[in-house]
């Protein structure tokens, strides 16, 4: 895929990541505000505490989705696939989107399900389509063997071979048949 393709999935994503940033964040922040004014409890929970956390995490799931979307934005504009930090930070927003999925489907239903699974979707097609980079030996020509890298010291024997190297492979310290006798088949029983 050439980079007219590539930079506006990566737009996309960024897009879809802010609007979902705002959204979640809007969202826990009305449900806090509603648990505060309604003094609502959950199994003897204080108000204040559920609001607050409903809020807090409102924020930082708001600037998770945020920093997910700063990092398809920098893939958009260096056009380049992520790397190191951003590339965990994207794999890990697909895995939230897979299970915010699951979750969807059975307490909102399949409009929300089907969002989540499609900006999960957009999310590994922006992993997908950036090529790894090829590194300095993926460019360079191959050496055919025997070359001059391959050429061994003047003594015909392998680095690091001495003079009992020059045995046949297979050959062991223990193997010490007679000259005259045959190869022994590996399939031979032996006797102890």
């Amino acid at each position: 895929m050439g980079p007219v393709v590539r930079r506006p999935v990566a737009l996309v994503v960024a897009l879809v990541l802010y609007v979902e940033a705002f959204g979640v964040a809007v969202l826990n922040w009305t449900l806090g505000t509603l648990v505060d004014r309604q003094h609502m409890s959950l199994a003897g929970l204080e108000p204040g505490r559920m609001a607050a956390a409903s809020k807090g995490s409102g924020i930082v799931f708001g600037l998770y989705f945020v920093l997910c979307g700063v990092v398809a934005l920098l893939v958009a504009v260096r056009d380049r696939r992520p790397a190191g930090f951003g590339r965990i930070l994207l794999i890990s927003a697909a895995v939230v989107h897979g299970l915010l999925g699951a979750f969807a489907w059975g307490l909102v239903g399949w409009p929300a399900f089907l969002f989540m699974m499609a900006v999960l979707a957009l999310i590994v097609l922006l992993l997908m389509t950036y090529d790894p980079e090829p590194g300095p030996e993926a460019g360079a020509p191959a050496q055919e063997p025997g070359g001059p890298q391959d050429a061994g010291p003047a003594d015909d024997h392998p680095r690091g071979a001495g003079p009992a190297d020059d045995r046949p492979r297979g050959a062991g310290p223990a193997d010490d048949r007679p000259q005259g006798a045959g190869p022994v088949s590996p399939s031979a029983p032996t006797t102890p």
